[in-house]
Order: C-alpha cells, then structure tokens, then sequence
C-alpha cells in the first residue's frame, strides 16, 4: 500500500495572523497594520435583481477580515441586500459564506455603517448586491489586518511544518487535500478502508491489468461510507471486486479526498497545538545537541492536545 499526494491544502489549519498573534509579534499600529480594499466602489448603484451587482474579488488569505458596508441614501423606496461570497481559487465557483449577508437597508436604516469579521479562511473574498425599488448609495470595503514582520517567510513555513509533523502524527488530514490510495490487490473483505480521515468523497476507482491497460471502475458497483471513523469503499449488494487479472505492482488506484474542510473546521484542541508547536519551533530555532540539553521535538502539550484526535494504527 501507498499513499501519493495529489493536491496539497489550498489553505492552512492556522494563518500567519493568528500564529503572529500568538507570538505578540506586534510591529507598528494598527493604522500601519491595515490595508482597505474596495469590492463594491461607494456610489450610486442602480437597481440590480437577484444578487447581480458583483464586487470585485479580494484576495484576504493570512488576514484577519473585516468587511464594512457604508450605506448613504437610499433612493425612496429603495433596498440594498449585500451577503459575501468566498472561493479557494480563481477557477473555482463561488459560493455563500455562512453568516455572510448584512443586515438589509432600507430607507429607515440608510446612512450608516455596518460591519461583519470574515473568518472562513479562503483566499477570495467579494460582496454580491441586489438593490431593489430604487437606486441607492452605498459601498462595501474589505479591511486586511497583517502586522508586518522580517519573520514572515519563517513563520510561513513553520505553519506548513507543523501542520504536516500534525498530520503524520495524527494520522489524519486537517484541511481539504487530495490523495491516491495505490494498492497491489483487491481486499478479502467486501469493503477497503481510506487512510487519513475524514473522507470527503471518492473521486474514481481505477485498475490496470497485466497488460497495463487501465480501467475506470464504474461507481454504481461500490458505496462511498464517509461516516464511519475510517472511511471505506465498500462493494454494492450483489457486487463483487473485478476479476481482471492486476498489473504485479500498484494495479489498483483510489483517488479520494480528504481533510474536516476549511481551516474553520480543524477542532480547536488541533488549532491550538499548532500555535503552541509553532511558537516552540519559533523560539528553538536550532537543535542543540550538546551534554545535557534538553530540547523537545515537541512539547508534552502539544502531544497531549494532537492526542484527543489521533488515529492509532492497528
């Protein structure tokens, strides 16, 4: 068996702001720390059904995220809807951030400002707009929150590490990534378990015979279980694994993905053993192997927080 990695992580569990946080790694205020971005330019917008008036995408990955509505008059009558959207990349659709729509404003409530923490941990960020009844004035920024620091390229790759040193010992993976399952031979048992939980879904089932030809394996003959503490591919009632004779090494190939989702999802006692792995690598920047030393590969915290949610091989 092997495991090949397809698509790494488009985010990580933990961002350089809230590793910098966790440092106090504080370097000038929060005027300096703060860079505004418009997605939807303050002016006069007319009416515009069902979510159509687009922003502009805002590329918040390592931020913390404020989005601010400004709302100045509404034209009589009329009502501004705004919700936030977010997306991993630019080919990707977007989609609805929970929680992501603001209050509506109407002609009762125009001429004022109104705010929501984005926290969801995409690289892309936009407001949508439907303004109905009436042209109305308003705009929406996003606000970037990154104190700067020379240590950025470390702590970025001290994230990277420590979330890897996490998943190995785990036996899991945190965010979504994708992953290929090689296997020399089909399984006695009518089901084949998935490494690293939680399984999100099966994206194909593939088998080469001895000739190298490969054959995509048809998904009406085996149920995808995402729900057990191991995911599996178990056959369908009446099925049974192919005949064909397999190539003699890794003739079978399980392309699945893997991970609790965006970086939100990653439980907290995970999160937080992270920052605390993080901030150790951070102050023991070298390996001291001198008599009597008493450096840690990780401390005992660290272990004892990963523990709550680790996977031990059978």
């Amino acid at each position: 068996m092997a495991l090949k990695l397809i698509t790494a992580p488009a985010v990580e569990p933990v961002d350089l702001a809230s590793v910098k946080l966790h440092l106090r790694l504080d370097s000038g205020s929060l005027a300096d720390n703060t860079t505004s971005e418009q997605t939807l330019a303050l002016s006069s917008h007319d009416i515009a059904a069902a979510y159509s008036l687009a922003g502009s995408a805002i590329d918040v990955l390592g931020y913390q995220v404020l989005v601010v509505l400004e709302s100045g008059t509404n034209g009589e009558g009329g009502t501004v809807d705004v919700k936030l959207q977010h997306r991993d990349s630019a080919s990707d659709a977007w989609t609805d951030v929970t929680d992501g729509a603001f209050t509506q404003v109407t002609t009762a409530n125009d001429n004022a400002t109104y705010a929501l923490d984005y926290t969801s941990g995409k690289r892309y960020l936009r407001a949508v707009a439907t303004v109905a009844g009436a042209a109305c004035v308003f705009g929406v920024t996003i606000q970037k929150i990154q104190p700067y620091s020379a240590e950025d390229t470390l702590l970025t790759a001290l994230i990277q590490a420590a979330r890897e040193y996490a998943e190995g010992y785990l036996n899991r993976a945190l965010v979504t990534q994708a992953w290929e399952l090689v296997l020399d031979d089909w399984p006695n048992e009518d089901y084949v378990e998935i490494p690293l939980p939680p399984l999100q879904s099966v994206t194909d089932i593939k088998y080469k015979d001895t000739a190298g030809t490969e054959t995509t394996w048809d998904d009406a003959n085996y149920i995808v279980d995402v729900d057990s503490f191991l995911g599996r591919v178990a056959l369908a009632y009446g099925r049974s694994w192919p005949a064909t004779t397999l190539y003699p090494a890794g003739g079978i190939r399980i392309k699945f993905v893997a991970g609790y989702g965006l970086a939100a999802d990653v439980p907290q006692t995970t999160k937080h053993a992270l920052l605390m792995l993080i901030g150790h690598w951070y102050k023991n920047r070298e390996v001291d192997l001198a008599a009597g030393s008493t450096y840690q590969e990780a401390p005992f915290a660290v272990k004892v927080l990963l523990d709550l949610n680790r996977v031990v091989p059978i």
